[in-house]
């Protein structure tokens, strides 16, 4: 997490809200086209997510913020 730019990288948000244990499994996810970011599919696990992002996977929302951490 990039504390001084205020972002996070998807496959590391994945793994530190506990929808995945570990970056690996992120990846597949996250490539296997799983993950949406915002409503759109997103393939790229570097995809820096800001404060409101909303991630959907497996059936739940996840919304970015970084006081959760």
């Amino acid at each position: 997490m990039d504390t001084s730019n205020s972002t996070i990288e998807l496959d590391k948000f994945l793994k530190l809200m506990g929808v995945t244990p570990t970056g690996g499994q992120a990846k597949l996810m996250i490539q296997g086209g799983d993950v949406k970011v915002n409503g759109s599919v997103e393939t790229r696990r570097r995809r820096k997510l800001v404060p409101g992002d909303e991630v959907m996977v497996g059936g739940q929302t996840l919304t970015v913020n970084f006081n959760n951490f």
